[in-house]
C-alpha cells in the first residue's frame, strides 16, 4: 500500500465510524429530548453521519422558524448546534428554555465556548439545582470560573468535591487545567493522565495532553492524543487544526487536509483552517511523485559515464581531453560553440559528439538551461552599526515563531536572524511546509524588530 493511501486511510479514522444512528429521528422527533439523543448524536458526529445530522439541522432550523419553536425544539436545536460546535446558535436558543437541567447545562458549555464565563458559571450552578449531576455542575463551573481568572477560587470549588469528586475523571482534569496555569506542567500531566484512565475519550484531558505533548516535542504521542481527542464531539477546532499541521509536518498531506477541511465543515468562518488548507494543498503539488525522483537519480548516473567508454575518433577524444571535457555532465554545460572553437574540433567532431549524446539521450549544453543559485546576501559585514550588529545576531527563537515556522527555518539551517534575513520571501516558500501562513508570521516578527527580508 502507497504512503499516500496509507495517509488518507489514517485521516479517514481520525473522526472513527460509529454505529448507524437514526439522526432524523432523534433530531426532529424524539419527545422529550435529553441525554439518550445526545448519546446518539455524539457517535453520529463522530462518524460518516455528521453529513445527515447537518441536513436535520437545518430542518429543524426551518420548523421553529416557520414557528414550531416548542421547548423541545429549542433543546434538540441548541445541543446539536453545540455538538456541531455552533455556539452562538447553541447559546441563542437554549436561553430561550426555562425550566431545563439538560439545557441549562449544555447552555454552560455554549457560553464557556463563547469565553461568556461568568454566565456559563451562573447556568452550571442552575443545572445541578434542576437536578443535574451536583458534583459534575459544581466542577464544570470551577473550569467557568478558573477561566474567567479566579484560579484561587476555582480552585478551592474542585478540592471541595473531593469526597465524591476524587474517581471522576472531570475532577482530574480540572485540577490539571490549575496546575498547568501555575506553570506545574509535569504535575499538569499526571492530572490530565489520571484522567484519561478514567475516561480514556474525556476530549478536554486528551486535547491538553497532546498540547503540552506537541510543545515538549514528542510529535508522535501528541499526533495519536489528537487523534482520540477527535474519536468523539464536541470537538476542540484546536485539536483538528493541530492535528493537521502535525501531519503537514511529517508530510501527511492527505489526512492535513482532511482536518483542516473537517474544521471548516464546523466552522466556515475559520480563516486559520482555511490558510492552512490552501497551504497544503500548495505544498503538495510541489513535491516530485517517486517517478520523478528515480528518473532524476538515472540522470545524474548517466552524467558521471566518462567520454572513455564510447569509440570516439582520435582527434575528438585528443581534442576533448585538451578542453578538460571527461564525462558526459561536462558536455552538458558547454555549448557547441565552445567545442568548436578548440583547436582541430570542427563539423565532423561536433555531429560525432552529438550523435553519442543523442545515445543517452541528453544534448550538448542541456544544463545551461538550468537557473544558477543566486548569490546570498550577506549581511554580515563588519561595516553596521552595532545595534543592527546585534538585531542580526539574535536567534531565531527570540522572534517566538509557532513551532510550524521554527521547524521549517530549521530545516534550512537558519538559527540567527541574520542567517534568516538573507533569505528572500521565494527561497522560503520553496521549503517544505512553508506556506503563506508562515511568510506573513516571520515577516510581522521582523518587522517588530525593523528587519526585513531579502527584496522585501
Amino acid at each position: 500500500m502507497s504512503t499516500l493511501t496509507m495517509s488518507k486511510s489514517r485521516a479517514e479514522n481520525v473522526l472513527a465510524p460509529r454505529p448507524v444512528v437514526d439522526v432524523r429521528h432523534a433530531i426532529l422527533e424524539a419527545d422529550p429530548f435529553g441525554p439518550e439523543q445526545v448519546k446518539q448524536l455524539r457517535f453520529a458526529i463522530a462518524g460518516p453521519q455528521v453529513s445527515d445530522v447537518r441536513q436535520a439541522l437545518a430542518e429543524l432550523f426551518n420548523n421553529v422558524a416557520d414557528g414550531d419553536a416548542n421547548k423541545r425544539n429549542h433543546i434538540a436545536l441548541g445541543i446539536t448546534c453545540y455538538l456541531m460546535a455552533r455556539h452562538p446558535h447553541a447559546a441563542e436558543h437554549l436561553v430561550k428554555v426555562n425550566g431545563d437541567a439538560t439545557a441549562s447545562f449544555y447552555l454552560a458549555q455554549a457560553l464557556v465556548s463563547l469565553g461568556r464565563f461568568d454566565e456559563a458559571a451562573v447556568k452550571f450552578e442552575q443545572s445541578a439545582s434542576l437536578g443535574w449531576d451536583n458534583v459534575d455542575s459544581t466542577l464544570f463551573r470551577a473550569g467557568a470560573i478558573r477561566q474567567a481568572g479566579r484560579l484561587d477560587e476555582a480552585e478551592t470549588i474542585v478540592r471541595s468535591t473531593a469526597r465524591a469528586g476524587a474517581t471522576r475523571a472531570e475532577y482530574s482534569y480540572q485540577m490539571g487545567c490549575i496546575l498547568a496555569e501555575r506553570s506545574d506542567t509535569f504535575g499538569a500531566i499526571e492530572y490530565f493522565e489520571r484522567a484519561v484512565d478514567m475516561d480514556p475519550h474525556h476530549t478536554g484531558a486528551l486535547f491538553r495532553l497532546a498540547n503540552l505533548n506537541n510543545q515538549l516535542g514528542n510529535d508522535d504521542d501528541a499526533i495519536k492524543l489528537y487523534e482520540r481527542a477527535l474519536s468523539r464531539p464536541p470537538f476542540f477546532l484546536g485539536a483538528l487544526i493541530n492535528l493537521g499541521l502535525m501531519y503537514e509536518d511529517q508530510e501527511m498531506f492527505a489526512p492535513a487536509a482532511f482536518c483542516f477541511r473537517r474544521a471548516l465543515e464546523f466552522d466556515p468562518t475559520n480563516q486559520r483552517a482555511r490558510l492552512y488548507l490552501n497551504d497544503v494543498e500548495a505544498v503538495g503539488d510541489m513535491f516530485f511523485d517517486e517517478d520523478t525522483v528515480r528518473r532524476n537519480r538515472e540522470l545524474e548516473t548517466v552524467l558521471l559515464v566518462p567520454i572513455a567508454d564510447f569509440e570516439l575518433s582520435a582527434r575528438s577524444r585528443n581534442c576533448l581531453d585538451r578542453a578538460g571535457i571527461h564525462s558526459l555532465g561536462d558536455l552538458t554545460r558547454i555549448t557547441e560553440a565552445e567545442l568548436l572553437s578548440n583547436k582541430n574540433f570542427g563539423e565532423t567532431s561536433l555531429k560525432e559528439v552529438r550523435e553519442m549524446m543523442e545515445s543517452r539521450a541528453l544534448t550538448v549544453g542541456q544544463s545551461l538551461t538550468m537557473g544558477k543559485p543566486a548569490a546570498v546576501l550577506s549581511h554580515a559585514r563588519e561595516d553596521v552599526a552595532p545595534e543592527v550588529r546585534a538585531k542580526l545576531e539574535m536567534t531565531v527563537a527570540d522572534l517566538n515563531l509557532t513551532v510550524r515556522s521554527r521547524k521549517c527555518l530549521s530545516r534550512l539551517g537558519i538559527t540567527t536572524v541574520g542567517e534568516l534575513v538573507a533569505k528572500s520571501a521565494d527561497e522560503l516558500l520553496t521549503v517544505r511546509n512553508f506556506g503563506v501562513t508562515s511568510l506573513n508570521e516571520i515577516r510581522a516578527k521582523l518587522t517588530d524588530v525593523s528587519m526585513a527580508l531579502r527584496n522585501d
